[in-house]
């Protein structure tokens, strides 16, 4: 009996080289702007058709990982900025984790009556007020987030007397009391033209809007509305699931 292939082996082909590329760009040795090696050099290296090599590189340039140039060749994209889709996390750490600089600029920050919405979403009667903060967060200058959140005065009575400038709304209210739960909503939306202006979008595109409730010390802390220009900027998500019989819960 023939030894079974290894599992690289067993891939189809294209995948093999999209593998190969993909783990090069992963690893950082081939950075941003590196030009890859052309589809004839490809194709001598796998011992594949230069059509393989064509599918995995246009693959690839579709799923965002490389930009082809027409006579020039294929090169590694920009790699859009990311954040943990089920995590509640810092976005200063996340783009200072990535060797860039974060900003941000403060453009409202006061005490409102809550609308019907944002006060079923705080557990709270319509009209209670609520504090209210508006950010645009920036990596290098870039703004990849637009940030609005209501927050419970009960949660937070002091939210209103700190700069933002200086410190994330998550960092002050995980210092104020730990997240015991979060939820999680994302939507594709055609954002408003305040939003574009705030974003430095020159024309509307398509946003990815995730709207997140958080709740700590017995009560909905906060509420917020965070917009992400779908060409800057995406979501990743990852769940380990422990081997053994499935298993049903109740929700």
């Amino acid at each position: 009996m023939p030894a079974r292939p290894a599992p690289d082996e067993e891939a189809p082909r294209y995948r093999r080289v999209k593998d190969f590329i993909t783990e090069r760009v992963l690893s950082g040795d081939w950075p941003s702007g590196q030009r890859v090696p052309s589809e004839n050099e490809l194709t001598g290296q796998f011992g594949v058709s230069r059509m393989t090599v064509n599918r995995a590189l246009r693959e690839l340039t579709a799923e965002g990982w490389l930009t082809r140039v027409q006579g020039a060749g294929s090169f590694v994209a920009e790699q859009k900025p990311q954040s943990a889709l089920l995590e509640v996390r810092n976005i200063r750490t996340e783009i200072m984790a990535r060797g860039h600089r974060h900003s941000a600029d403060l453009l409202a920050l006061d005490n409102r009556p809550s609308t019907r919405e944002v006060a079923q979403a705080l557990e709270l009667r319509t009209g209670t007020r609520v504090f209210h903060s508006l950010l645009v967060h920036r990596e290098n200058g870039v703004p990849v987030q637009l940030e609005e959140r209501f927050v419970n005065p009960l949660f937070a009575p002091r939210y209103l007397e700190q700069d933002f400038t200086r410190v994330t709304p998550y960092e002050y209210l995980t210092a104020v009391g730990p997240i015991a739960a979060s939820e999680h909503i994302i939507e594709a939306v055609t954002p408003t033209a305040e939003a574009c202006a705030h974003l430095e979008l020159r024309q509307p595109e398509p946003c990815l809007l995730l709207i997140r409730r958080t709740w700590s010390n017995g009560l909905v802390a906060t509420l917020a509305r965070l917009t992400h220009p779908g060409s800057r900027f995406r979501f990743v998500g990852r769940q380990d699931y422990a081997p053994g019989p499935a298993k049903l819960a109740s929700l």
